[in-house]
């Protein structure tokens, strides 16, 4: 059975809220998600403001600019994860808040 774009991509999604939540984030998804931000995390103060891209996947100028500008308004890490196949994941940091919190 072949995934859909939004199937695969939701997959990503999971895949990425069990590996911070095995780390102790909380972590949402913004379900249908549209916009800048699919993962919003917390742990002990930091928050991490995650888009998420599979395959050929990019991530257009207009949703770095929003994704910065979110993690701005949060004053949180703003990041890129992509899943590039075979286990990769390729981490892109945008935005460093200025919370005190683990790495």
């Amino acid at each position: 059975m072949v995934m859909s774009r939004y199937e695969r991509g939701r997959a990503r999604e999971y895949r990425a809220m069990i590996m911070l939540r095995d780390e102790g984030w909380y972590v949402a998804r913004s379900a249908a998600s549209h916009g800048p931000v699919d993962l919003f995390a917390a742990k002990k103060g930091r928050i991490l403001l995650i888009q998420v891209k599979s395959g050929a996947a990019r991530v257009k100028r207009g949703e770095l600019k929003q994704l910065i500008e979110w993690g701005r308004n949060f004053d949180g890490d703003a990041e890129v994860w992509h899943f590039k196949g075979r286990g990769v994941i390729q981490k892109r940091r945008i935005h460093r808040g200025s919370r005190e919190g683990p790495p």
